[in-house]
């Protein structure tokens, strides 16, 4: 191990021991940006992980396609149960509660949305879309992370990101100035014990209270906002979003905020637990998006979701869906342009029972990228990607 990752792995290790609901990544380069950088990081980027690998076919439903319903006898939604976005394709019903996004052209649906090569691992396939590889790559850093890296987030920021319901680092890995965090009060309960020291003279102990001082100013710039009357849902992802909405309302800005949703791995019965985890994660963006408006942050958010892979578009013989490959994913904002993006899938061209991908997930991060936040997607994506036309100008 590199004298350097070791004095990171010792902060980490005393602050987890102090503080067990967060940890605070310290950046690997710390920079300063000018007037253009605040202007771009002041509109905000929210990722949602749809962790486990959400069913895309039963998300956006190919209802008139009757290969849908014999590849999925017993699980494929029904023609009548759709919320119908066009006269091919629909929402599942339990995603009701984006139907007024759609209905005011602020929901993107992208489908066909994966990679090359694919990876059937979970492990290996989120790796791939946290450093934004190729199948044949192994990155040590997250795409979020090369991109502050390139166009550091202004110092005056609490953070460059922070991340609700994972303790994965996902794509801040390695270097991002990130906060992880269950429970903003509780963070900020807990952040007053890190109080910093002396410097000691030992450069390692040294590192670990300089780490230590960055998450008592992150705390600070994280609490105390505007208190917050929208009503969030209950449960896990609820509370998530409640928690993701107050560090919006926080004194000072992060750049971005990764969500998490587990749980989508359905392999058996699928049905009854893809539908209340479609409700948990419909309800929980309407509630995101109403206190986004009531802090007059709506129409400077930027949402999208992604997630490891997709599912067989054949059910299994468990009621379920086992690993698959292209997905559908959403993208929501005052500044997005809703509509059908990418290709709908092909089912009757399936490539060894999966479907076969049509949009680069990089297009994705290239589009938010440059397109919302104005800086190079070619040096943190380690290249060109097409982007998708899906923000206002």
């Amino acid at each position: 191990m590199q004298r350097r990752d070791f004095i990171r792995s010792m902060a980490a290790a005393s602050l987890a021991a102090s503080m067990p609901e967060f940890v605070f990544a310290a950046p690997a380069v710390p920079g300063t940006f000018g007037a253009a950088g605040d202007d771009a990081y002041r509109k905000l980027l929210i990722l949602i992980e749809l962790k486990g690998a959400n069913d895309g076919l039963n998300t956006v439903v190919p209802y008139a396609d009757p290969e849908y319903y014999r590849l999925r006898p017993r699980i494929a939604i029904k023609r009548d149960e759709v919320l119908q976005l066009s006269e091919r394709e629909g929402l599942h019903p339990s995603l009701a509660a984006l139907m007024p996004l759609w209905q005011a052209n602020e929901l993107a649906v992208v489908r066909g949305v994966g990679y090359a090569n694919p990876n059937l691992s979970h492990f290996r396939s989120i790796e791939i879309w946290d450093t934004a590889s190729s199948s044949e790559q192994v990155l040590q850093q997250g795409w979020l992370a090369r991109a502050f890296r390139a166009h550091p987030v202004p110092r005056s920021f609490s953070a460059d990101g922070v991340i609700v319901g994972s303790a994965e680092m996902g794509p801040f890995t390695g270097g991002a100035r990130a906060v992880t965090i269950t429970n903003t009060e509780q963070f900020l309960r807990q952040a007053r014990l890190a109080t910093p020291g002396h410097m000691s003279g030992n450069r390692a102990l040294d590192h670990i209270l300089g780490v230590e001082d960055e998450v008592v100013q992150a705390a600070k710039g994280l609490g105390g906002g505007a208190a917050l009357s929208t009503t969030f849902p209950n449960g896990p992802f609820g509370n998530a979003v409640r928690t993701a909405a107050n560090v919006v309302a926080g004194k000072e800005p992060v750049a971005a905020i990764r969500l998490t949703l587990n749980g989508f791995d359905t392999h058996q019965n699928q049905a009854g637990t893809h539908a209340a985890l479609l409700r948990q994660f419909g309800e929980g963006l309407a509630a995101l998006k109403a206190a986004l408006v009531e802090l007059n942050r709506w129409d400077s958010t930027l949402i999208l979701t992604y997630a490891e892979f997709g599912r067989r578009a054949q059910e299994n013989a468990s009621g379920g869906t086992d690993h698959g490959t292209a997905n559908a994913h959403f993208v929501t904002g005052g500044a997005v342009k809703g509509g059908l993006y990418g290709q709908g899938p092909q089912l009757d061209r399936l490539d060894n029972g999966n479907l076969v991908h049509a949009v680069d997930f990089r297009s994705l991060y290239a589009t938010a990228l440059e397109r919302w936040w104005g800086i190079s997607a070619a040096g943190p994506l380690g290249g060109r990607y097409p982007m998708i036309d899906l923000i206002k100008a």
